[in-house]
């Protein structure tokens, strides 16, 4: 996924800026880096983080950083910020999205015969710096920003460090968030409003869908008025925004207990205790405990010092290997007991199947597995979800496959938690993974404990609906 933070301020911002940068190391991405501006121009810095966490990397580099601007960026793959000279004056830039029409957007710009891009591995571009262009071809920043928000199939948010000020712009459809925090004498514009708490800002307001302002220290410009249509990802909420963040206004650990106590509701399994598959099932499994009034408990605790995020690594067994390595097992709570597992969705199932078997292993009578969200049955068309290559690496649609013979045959029936083909898909995935029971969120609850309209939302990876209240 990636994230971003931005500060402008009548002081120096590089404490601010790196902290702040810091606390999106949870997006789990593999580079970091930070910009800022000062009377002598940019200074920037640049690390791989896929090994290392970003402030071990970042502390020798900010005792020579000064500046009253800057912005900073956890990053997929891609090295960023990047320092552009152009004919609107020198500026930095960070975003934060997947550009899937890449290559006709660079074939455009070729055409013009005034445009080069650098690579960056093999014959990869840099989204970043496709950006830029997009942005380079428009007179004003204000207008370049637009015309990139328009040009683009996906998704696109980021910041922009000019000689005037940081540019904030949000994706055309509010795919991602851009909120805005204020204290005396700064400004900031950050992906994750974790950022905020501890530096001291408070939440200005949120930028709207395609909204675009320019911060200085002395205030927060509107230069492109927001757009009608949000789709913000509902994923955010579910697995990668931080606890402490929220969205739309929304918290994400709010949201999460919520799921868990729909789940809850929904459910007649008996069982002894619950548990969150670590970290991020834990607030849907103290939701599901607090509403079915059976004790919560940590079978597994998660050893995180020396470990990249499980999603990280590129080699599906490196990543199955760091799942494994990081799980460490209570075994006094699991031998004899009939456990419930909170998850926040079940991608793969590689990393779970191992996951399953080990509490079986450890004595567990019965493994129950209750996922936050619907069965994954649709690739994103619109961020960088996983490192899924294909369709067919999801639990959900792999099994379509296996069932039909064709992983796209009656998707909508797939994607309906009342049909006889969803339930057969459900327990075809039990099956394999070796649980004693299955049941997945609906898509009605999960709304419903976001609390936006689903016209609001993002649920295509589910349903396959881009903005729509009921069916496609």
């Amino acid at each position: 996924m990636g994230g971003f933070l931005g500060v402008v301020s009548k002081e120096d911002c590089v404490e601010d800026l790196f902290y702040g940068t810091d606390y999106h190391s949870h997006l789990g991405t593999c580079r970091g880096g930070l910009a800022v501006l000062n009377d002598g121009g940019f200074v920037r810095h640049i690390h791989d983080i896929s090994n290392a966490q970003f402030r071990s990397k970042f502390e020798d580099d900010i005792g020579r950083m000064h500046g009253s601007s800057g912005i900073g960026v956890i990053s997929d793959n891609e090295s960023q910020p990047l320092i552009i000279g152009s004919h609107l004056g020198p500026y930095a830039i960070v975003t934060v999205g997947a550009i899937k029409n890449a290559d006709k957007l660079a074939r455009n710009a070729f055409k013009k015969r005034t445009t080069h891009f650098s690579e960056m591995s093999g014959d990869g571009l840099n989204p970043t710096e496709l950006i830029a262009t997009l942005i380079n071809q428009e007179a004003t920043f204000g207008d370049g920003i637009r015309n990139a928000q328009e040009s683009i199939e996906g998704s696109c948010s980021g910041l922009l460090l000019t000689e005037h000020g940081i540019y904030a712009g949000r994706d055309k459809y509010g795919r991602t968030p851009v909120v805005i925090g204020r204290k005396d004498g700064a400004y900031a514009a950050t992906f994750e409003t974790s950022a905020f708490p501890n530096l001291g800002y408070e939440v200005e307001r949120y930028l709207g869908p395609g909204e675009v302002v320019l911060l200085t220290p002395d205030g927060v410009e509107q230069v492109r008025a927001p757009g009608d249509r949000l789709q913000i990802c509902s994923f955010l909420w579910v697995y990668y925004g931080f606890p402490v963040s929220c969205y739309e206004g929304i918290n994400v650990e709010v949201v999460r207990n919520r799921c868990g106590a729909a789940l809850a509701r929904n459910d007649t399994a008996a069982i002894d205790l619950v548990a969150g598959v670590p970290d991020s099932g834990t607030g849907h499994a103290i939701g599901y405990a607090n509403e079915a009034k059976i004790p919560y408990a940590r079978p597994f605790a998660k050893y995180t010092p020396t470990w990249p995020r499980s999603f990280m690594p590129q080699i599906q067994e490196m990543r199955d290997l760091v799942a494994r390595m990081k799980l460490l097992p209570v075994a006094d709570l699991i031998k004899g007991r009939r456990l419930l597992f909170c998850e926040d969705s079940i991608v793969r199932g590689t990393q779970l199947r191992d996951t399953i078997q080990r509490l079986y292993d450890h004595g567990a009578l019965e493994v129950h597995m209750r996922p936050a969200c619907p069965p994954l049955i649709h690739g994103c068309k619109f961020l960088h979800f996983s490192r899924s290559k294909s369709e067919l690496d999801l639990a959900g649609r792999r099994t379509i496959k296996e069932l039909e013979g064709d992983a796209d045959k009656h998707l909508d029936e797939y994607a309906d938690p009342h049909s006889d083909r969803h339930a057969a898909m459900v327990d075809r995935i039990r099956q394999r993974l070796s649980l004693t029971s299955l049941k997945y969120q609906e898509i009605g609850d999960l709304v419903d404990a976001i609390g936006l309209p689903k016209e609001k939302l993002c649920t295509y990876c589910w349903d396959g609906c881009e903005g729509c209240s009921g069916g496609k």
